[in-house]
């Protein structure tokens, strides 16, 4: 077995190992994970923070050792906190860095950062504040940036940087957590799923205070929240048909 660390600033994750084909996520600074399958210009890795697997690039990560994988692994996350940031190799070059990065890397990489950071669990509370971080962020298929979003990889990031793991699509962080009867039960922090005609989990969201959730819909937005889903105040039309509410933390 082989492994990786992203070591440039936002990364493709690929479904197929090809640049046209579908971006399914992004690897973001310092993110280490394990390579499975190798070919002459891809790898096909899984992401050690919610084992997601996808293709990427092999000019784009560097190998590390499996030391050196169970080292960082085992650590507490230290995330970088500024929408924007940057770090410093050994020959004082620049590399930027989003919101979310991992700096556990830090001195594998050898480089230096002088931002702020996070490394502990966050009250249930802070989740709304870090989610205003990402408003206005425009919607991306596989996107985990304030440049760029999608529906479950924002409320990923926002618990990510809260201390709490999630898993990286919405379907998938739908089988996580405590289900709820009725929006008046739910806290501010707690996710909202909604479903197609098909009965597929397709989209969520985080519910606010006053029935409002914040979600990622052609941009990270605030609407209302009522019993039959998402009513979106610009539009003024139900977009999302609620399926289940549950509560993570």
């Amino acid at each position: 077995m082989q492994y990786g660390i992203c070591n440039l600033s936002i990364v493709p994750l690929r479904i197929e190992p090809s640049d046209p084909t579908e971006l399914v996520s992004q690897v973001l600074y310092g993110e280490i994970f394990k390579v499975l399958e190798q070919r002459k210009a891809w790898s096909k890795i899984r992401l050690a923070f919610d084992k997601y697997e996808g293709w990427i690039d092999n000019k784009q990560y560097l190998e590390i050792t499996e030391e050196d994988y169970k080292n960082i692994k085992s650590q507490n996350h230290k995330l970088s906190l500024d929408l924007i940031e940057y770090v410093q190799d050994k020959d004082n070059k620049l590399y930027t860095i989003p919101i979310g990065s991992s700096l556990n890397g830090l001195e594998l990489l050898d480089h230096t950062f002088d931002g702020s950071y996070t490394t502990l669990k966050q009250d249930k509370g802070n989740l709304i504040t870090t989610a205003f971080t990402y408003l206005n962020a425009p919607y991306l298929w596989g996107g985990k940036t304030p440049f760029g979003i999608d529906c479950s990889g924002f409320t990923q990031m926002v618990y990510k940087l809260n201390g709490y793991a999630i898993l990286r699509d919405a379907s998938q962080q739908a089988t996580q957590g405590q289900a709820l009867s009725f929006i008046e039960e739910s806290e501010p922090g707690d996710l909202a799923f909604f479903d197609n005609q098909d009965g597929q989990i397709v989209h969520v969201g985080i519910i606010m205070e006053d029935n409002y959730i914040i979600h990622a819909h052609g941009k990270v937005r605030i609407d209302r929240l009522d019993h039959s889903g998402i009513y979106n105040v610009d539009r003024q039309i139900h977009t999302h048909k609620l399926r289940v509410i549950k509560k993570i933390i």
